[in-house]
């Protein structure tokens, strides 16, 4: 069950990013419907709009489930915010907690946000993803699904068997830090504590490995994510980001949230990949900003991630999740599809580790169809 739900999440959770020249030739709405029913695909950070996960006053409906089957995505990770009630812009208009939580404070948050998806789950034609057999399921039988996310540990409180009673409530992904100074690591957008991982943060992991269940490093500062790949055994995701000084993107105040392309070698060279979020101008700039991406690491390690819904971006509606396959296939000629030589030794070493996992079985499309497969925002709480 563990390493299958490793797989499920390591290697078949990502995103299509298109066919090649001959499919390109085809008209656009058939092209992206034909790739959105042969491949699995995945958004990687998701909190399902402002009437999702991180809203205090939405009921579950089924409002996620009309808008994904429009648009043809089988799947997102839909990240609960475990440190949302402390999070407010600072002076300086960056998120960041404003205050100290109360004892227990966030763990009953956390455990409300799991009960909110539950229901999610619970009769909204929803799926919910434990398992590879469960995602491969669900696109059978076009059913969206859902795999339970945390953005941010800071329900544990220090108790690392809290990640075990996550893992039995459905949670497959865990993200490392977010924007509430905790006693894992560092983040992106605070000051710098621990010079890194901590040691609870390297048990962390190793727990998270143990039960079968995603590390997500997103937020992570570069020394954090560098250390992390040294005590990983299993692909890292980094969920959603952009290339620093992403042309794409333009000037945005997201720059400190942005990584370098030796930050993202260090995600791809476990085996993992980095997730786009949909911060961009229009679609089209949407698909520039994951070619950019795709140009450091390789098409293997690069998925969409969108943070969704967080006003301004390009995704807003997963009803309009085709166009974003659209864009991709009217550009006729391919992205690379290899990595550094370091990365390429890495995901061969990965994906050999996968294959002895399933026995060595692991079915793969004709390369006339292939779509890679990799593995693995309420406005107020994005980015």
């Amino acid at each position: 069950m563990r390493s299958t739900v490793v797989t499920s999440l390591g290697m078949a959770i990502g995103v299509v990013i298109g066919r090649r020249d001959a499919l390109a030739q085809s008209a656009p709405s058939t092209t992206a419907l034909q790739v959105l029913k042969d491949a699995i695909s995945v958004d990687v950070h998701s909190h399902a709009g402002p009437n999702g996960v991180i809203s205090r006053t939405a009921a579950p409906s089924d409002e996620l489930v009309r808008a994904m089957r429009a648009g043809g995505l089988a799947a997102i990770c839909l990240a609960d915010v475990p440190d949302g009630p402390l999070l407010r812009r600072n002076a300086r208009g960056v998120l960041a907690a404003t205050r100290e939580a109360a004892a227990g404070e966030l763990y009953r948050y956390h455990l409300n946000r799991l009960d909110w998806m539950d229901g999610l789950a619970r009769g909204n034609g929803v799926g919910r993803v434990l398992t590879l057999a469960d995602l491969r399921a669900a696109h059978a039988a076009r059913e969206p699904a859902v795999i339970f996310d945390t953005e941010g540990p800071d329900f544990l409180e220090g108790k690392l068997d809290r990640i075990e009673e996550s893992y039995r409530r459905g949670v497959r992904v865990a993200q490392l830090v977010h924007y509430t100074p905790n006693d894992i690591g560092d983040f992106q957008t605070g000051d710098v504590k621990h010079n890194g991982l901590t040691p609870f943060g390297a048990q962390v992991i190793r727990e998270c490995h143990r039960l079968g269940m995603v590390v997500d490093v997103a937020h992570a500062t570069e020394a954090m994510v560098k250390q992390a790949a040294k005590v990983t055994t299993k692909p890292l995701l980094l969920s959603h980001t952009a290339l620093a000084g992403s042309k794409a993107m333009g000037p945005t105040p997201l720059t400190a949230r942005q990584i370098t392309p030796d930050h993202a070698r260090s995600v791809a060279a476990t085996g993992g990949a980095i997730g786009i979020w949909h911060f961009f101008p229009s679609v089209e700039r949407y698909v520039d900003g994951v070619r950019e991406m795709v140009d450091v690491v390789g098409v293997d390690h690069v998925c969409i991630g969108t943070d969704q819904q967080t006003t301004p971006g390009a995704l807003q509606d997963y009803g309009n999740f085709a166009r974003v396959i659209e864009a991709r296939c009217r550009r006729a000629s391919p992205p690379p599809r290899r990595a550094s030589s370091r990365a390429r030794t890495s995901c061969a070493s990965s994906r050999s580790r996968r294959l002895r996992s399933h026995g060595g079985r692991v079915r793969r499309p004709a390369p006339e169809a292939r779509v890679r497969h990799v593995p693995p925002g309420r406005p107020a709480y994005c980015c």
